[in-house]
């Protein structure tokens, strides 16, 4: 993940970057310099080749990425296109506010997905992703998304969408697939055991399954689009392996290279504490597999052993991996904790589990 861009034009009341715990943003240069930029590159083709990749995927991220203008993204592209000794699939993750016709022939002509960031309809998207004079976003990023959807299609990577409880989760889940997006991902706010989540209880109930609940119960018999949460839970109950990093026991395989060419874990740490993204590595004196000497990347490659004894003994531990690191943490005793959301994981997983064990007994 690479923050080509360290400033935003949206004032998000939920953003992780900006308005949780960890407030580096402000010394971090606001674009990557062309020099950051060629080290980058640079690193990830010593990477490619160490390991003998025979891919790599690079994420342009911010921020809002598309402040960094077209022709530094061109250049970056161009760089990782050249440098690197495999294919690199790139995708850029925009809130879609400066997603012109310009932008979008250039990332037809340079093969870049676009990811775009929406909540659900103008009510949902007007509470949080907000312009800093508190007027909505939800227009403009509809405009973009109409735009992205008539002409550049196959460039569409999906939608990512922040849960607020007090929104409908079906009429979220229609108002997305309006633009038809190949897939969805529904994300659980950021918050921890010392900072909890809005309306995330401190007892055994579940609101935040129960939301998600009432989208699988409807997604599963006529799935429009791919929910990942959805499909990587069902995939693991299946015996697989996760790919997302808020769910399974899989080895985390992102790192993220900030704009000054600082080497860093991912950047949804920064909703527990100050600092706790900052490794000390940097794209001009360190290669990328130094990370993985670092405690804190560890920890996040070892599985089971990173885990609680609470989430040890669960029944749904190797489906629900204790949940996004992120939200384990407790101040005084660190990351070795069940999620912030254990009650809602585990309601959820063994809900999709008895669903299709119903399922698999009727088609036996």
């Amino acid at each position: 993940m690479l923050k080509i861009h360290s400033r935003c034009d949206l004032a998000c009341r939920y953003c992780y970057m900006y308005e949780l715990k960890d407030s580096r943003w402000v010394d971090q240069p606001r674009s990557m310099s062309p020099e950051v930029a060629r080290r980058t590159a640079g690193r990830i083709g010593e990477h490619v080749r160490a390991h003998r990749l025979s891919s790599v995927e690079v994420v342009f991220h911010g921020g809002e990425p598309l402040l960094a203008g077209s022709e530094r993204i061109r250049a970056l592209v161009e760089m990782l296109r050249t440098g690197v000794d495999c294919p690199v699939r790139i995708t850029v993750q925009t809130n879609g506010l400066r997603l012109s016709d310009e932008y979008l022939a250039l990332f037809d002509e340079l093969n870049v997905r676009i990811g775009v960031s929406l909540d659900g309809d103008a009510t949902a998207t007007g509470r949080h992703r907000l312009f800093r004079n508190g007027e909505s976003s939800h227009d403009r990023v509809v405009d973009s998304l109409r735009r992205l959807t008539a002409d550049h299609s196959r460039l569409f990577a999906g939608l990512l969408c922040t849960i607020d409880l007090r929104n409908d989760p079906l009429s979220t889940y229609e108002a997305l697939l309006e633009f038809e997006p190949p897939s969805i991902d529904f994300l659980l706010p950021h918050g921890t055991w010392s900072d909890p989540p809005p309306a995330r209880p401190p007892d055994a109930s579940t609101p935040y399954a129960d939301w998600l609940i009432g989208i699988f119960d409807h997604w599963y018999r006529r799935p429009r689009t791919s929910i990942r949460l959805f499909a990587e839970i069902m995939h693991l109950l299946l015996g697989g392996a996760s790919g997302l990093e808020s769910i399974g026991l899989s080895p985390v395989g992102v790192l993220v290279i900030e704009t000054d060419g600082s080497i860093e874990q991912s950047d949804f740490l920064k909703a527990a504490y100050e600092g706790a993204t900052i490794t000390g590595l940097h794209v001009r004196t360190d290669p990328l597999d130094r990370a993985l000497t670092l405690p804190g990347f560890a920890a996040r490659q070892i599985g089971r052993s990173a885990l609680s004894p609470e989430c040890l003994a669960c029944p749904v531990v190797d489906v629900c991996g204790a949940g996004l690191y992120a939200h384990r943490y407790r101040a005084g005793n660190g990351f070795k904790n069940p999620s912030v959301y254990c009650a809602d994981l585990r309601a959820l997983i063994e809900h999709i589990r008895r669903t299709m064990e119903r399922d698999l007994e009727a088609w036996r």
